[in-house]
């Protein structure tokens, strides 16, 4: 087999197959254990409530740190330096905004998905409907980040260098994630994100005690290491190594962190996971104890990071079959051989598995409980049919993930998700804040406020250098772009806004003021949640 770069040891395909064999199997065998009761919908949409603020913030921080965390934000920050680490300051301040305006109140508000809080003083149908459309999308645009880091992980690990192998492979990751969502709904899914997340905060931890050691545990050491083996040199640790060359780019670093910090706030799969906790009490706690563990984890990415450019190189991370993706099992493979390589692969496969899952029983529950139950069957389906519909639906879409990631395999992770983050931020933000603070938000703000958002950003992103017109665009050949910002939050979310106000003011629906009031009530108080 050839090495991965010269003087590093080469990979060995059978160790990392053997380590994520037996994660995949102690992990569907919890799910298993978990999912003794899975009858009604509130087992199978939210665990029965049953979590703890405590594991239920370890279980968003592990649907969170997808594979956009650990293996895009290390290569950014390998190849970028400064500019890279950005992607994690805009991730962790982006729980404040939930902390602080959305957790407590939307657990107290909904049941199961999002769709219950903006509906919940509108138009049933025709609002479920939307936010469903907007719970689909985002969850596919997510997706496709963490199947594209499938592919890239496999090629780097099994040395697995054909398309058609690395599309098989994503296509099993594809499959086991199925059945995680199959076997054990959000119970097992949620027992799966918190060993995850477990398991990758520990090998964190470990990798940058490692590197530490490597520089006599000098931070300084290890900085100075990386600008002398960068290209940049001492520019690496400086801003502008990504953003600030020209006034497009500092546009675009602007645009990147409102969409960051904005986003996480309208994630459905976060905002999902409030519901299985007991109370709007635990819905805060697990939001502190998420930012506790995300911000360990960001600080021993930036060691990462920095440790990869010093240890492995900016031309050899660029050179390896994931590009960027690949700088952090790289790094493993050079400080601790072929065993930690294994570890590491087995982690970021897991990393990927346990976030689409989550992403899979989000848009399987939206679709089944927004769009089946509410919309065709006017509130009077079966609770066993809902739940039927919900794994028919997982099913659905974890196919078009599986295809999806075949299509996005190569492209930049970190970079992908902050396009997911544009997309819930356009589309959903502006609805819920309206639907939580305004008195007079009607349905037809509601609408407008969603669809506007939607097709905005859509639209933008399709216009933009991220489909055409620069090397590193989708369709490299073509030049169809004319906006010139690769991420569109800077104009898409100030529109949504806009355009939830303007459809609130001409909308010829008045808000209920009784439902208002309950909502209120509710939202403050928790009576009745």
């Amino acid at each position: 087999m050839t090495a991965l770069a010269a003087g590093a040891p080469a990979s060995n395909p059978l160790v990392n197959t053997v380590v994520f064999a037996l994660f995949v199997a102690i992990t569907l065998y919890v799910v298993y254990r978990a999912s003794t009761r899975n009858s009604s919908t509130s087992d199978y949409y939210a665990a029965g409530s049953a979590f703890t603020g405590r594991q239920n913030g370890i279980a968003l921080s592990g649907d969170f740190l997808s594979a956009a965390s650990f293996l895009g934000i290390a290569g950014a920050i390998a190849i970028h330096g400064y500019d890279g680490f950005l992607y994690s300051i805009g991730f962790l301040v982006a729980w404040l905004v939930d902390l602080l305006l959305i957790a407590e109140l939307l657990r107290n508000t909904g049941r199961f998905t999002m769709g219950d809080v903006l509906s919940f003083r509108m138009q049933q149908r025709p609002v479920r409907a939307a936010a469903a459309t907007s719970t689909l999308v985002i969850s596919f645009f997510y997706m496709l980040a963490q199947m594209a880091g499938a592919g890239g992980l496999v090629a780097l690990l099994l040395n697995v260098h054909s398309k058609l192998g690395q599309a098989l492979v994503i296509g099993v990751v594809g499959v086991v994630m199925v059945l995680y969502v199959l076997v054990g709904g959000m119970k097992g899914t949620t027992w799966v994100q918190i060993i995850k997340a477990t398991i990758l905060l520990l090998c964190g931890a470990l990798l940058t005690v490692f590197l530490f050691g490597k520089f006599g545990f000098s931070f300084s050491n290890l900085l100075s290491a990386a600008a002398e083996n960068s290209p940049l040199g001492d520019k690496l640790l400086e801003p502008g190594g990504s953003y600030g060359k020209n006034g497009t780019t500092k546009l675009d670093f602007v645009s990147l962190a409102l969409a960051l910090v904005l986003g996480a706030a309208a994630l459905p799969h976060v905002l999902m996971r409030f519901y299985t906790v007991p109370n709007s009490r635990e819905a805060r706690r697990s939001v502190v104890w998420a930012t506790a563990c995300m911000f360990l984890f960001y600080l021993c990415t930036l060691v990462i990071g920095f440790g990869a450019a010093a240890l492995v190189g900016a031309d050899e991370i660029k050179a390896a079959p994931g590009g960027e993706n690949s700088a952090a099992p790289l790094l493993a493979l050079h400080v601790g051989g072929t065993l930690l390589l294994g570890i590491i692969a087995a982690v970021a496969f897991a990393t990927i598995l346990a976030v689409v899952a989550g992403l899979t029983i989000t848009a399987s529950a939206s679709f089944a409980h927004d769009v089946y139950a509410n919309i065709f069957k006017r509130g009077k389906a079966e609770p066993a049919d809902e739940v039927r519909v919900a794994r028919l639906t997982a099913i659905v879409v974890g196919a078009m993930a599986i295809i999806g990631g075949v299509l996005a395999n190569g492209q930049n992770i970190a970079f992908l998700v902050a396009l997911a983050f544009a997309v819930a931020a356009s589309a959903n933000l502006s609805t819920l804040l309206y639907s939580l603070f305004w008195k007079r938000f009607n349905t037809t703000g509601t609408l407008w406020g969603i669809y506007g958002g939607l097709i905005a950003c859509l639209l933008l992103v399709l216009f933009s250098p991220v489909v055409s017109g620069s090397p590193d665009s989708i369709f490299k050949s073509i030049d169809f772009a004319w906006f010139p910002l690769k991420n569109p939050g800077l104009v898409s979310i100030p529109f949504s806004f806009l355009c939830g106000f303007v459809g609130t003011l001409v909308g010829k629906p008045k808000a209920d003021e009784a439902k208002q009031a309950e909502m209120e009530v509710r939202s403050l108080t928790g009576i009745g949640s």
